[in-house]
């Protein structure tokens, strides 16, 4: 089944001069820059979290084996905040992808369509 275009994830379509000129956009550079000054310290942020969980379960026994109330420990609220955390992230990101990723996308969305349409 022949197809007019090119899937975006064929090669061919990679080296078209919309995308290069795209990429070489300073609305593309700062759509990355947003992304990487989310992304970067969340991520971090979450492993950091994340090993700190890992090594007091493995060296700080006593503390994290601590009964808070009835058989709910210390280790085991960590582990839900764990969760709780991963949700965090998720959400904060969705309504910093709206504000600030969102708008510059749609600008160089529509700047492609724009590019698309005299070729």
């Amino acid at each position: 089944m022949p197809q007019d275009s090119p899937p975006p994830h064929d090669m061919a379509a990679r080296h078209d001069p919309i995308y290069e000129t795209l990429h070489a956009s300073d609305d593309f550079a700062e759509l990355r820059r947003r992304y990487r000054g989310f992304a970067i310290p969340a991520t971090v942020g979450f492993l950091a979290w994340f090993l700190l969980y890992v090594v007091l379960s493995n060296w700080a026994t006593g503390f994290m084996s601590h009964r808070l109330f009835g058989n709910i420990n210390v280790a085991l609220v960590f582990g839900l905040l764990q969760f709780l955390t991963t949700f965090g992230i998720a959400y904060l990101y969705s309504r910093y992808s709206i504000a600030k990723l969102d708008p510059l996308s749609e600008k160089l969305e529509a700047r492609f369509e724009k590019e698309r349409s005299r070729g």
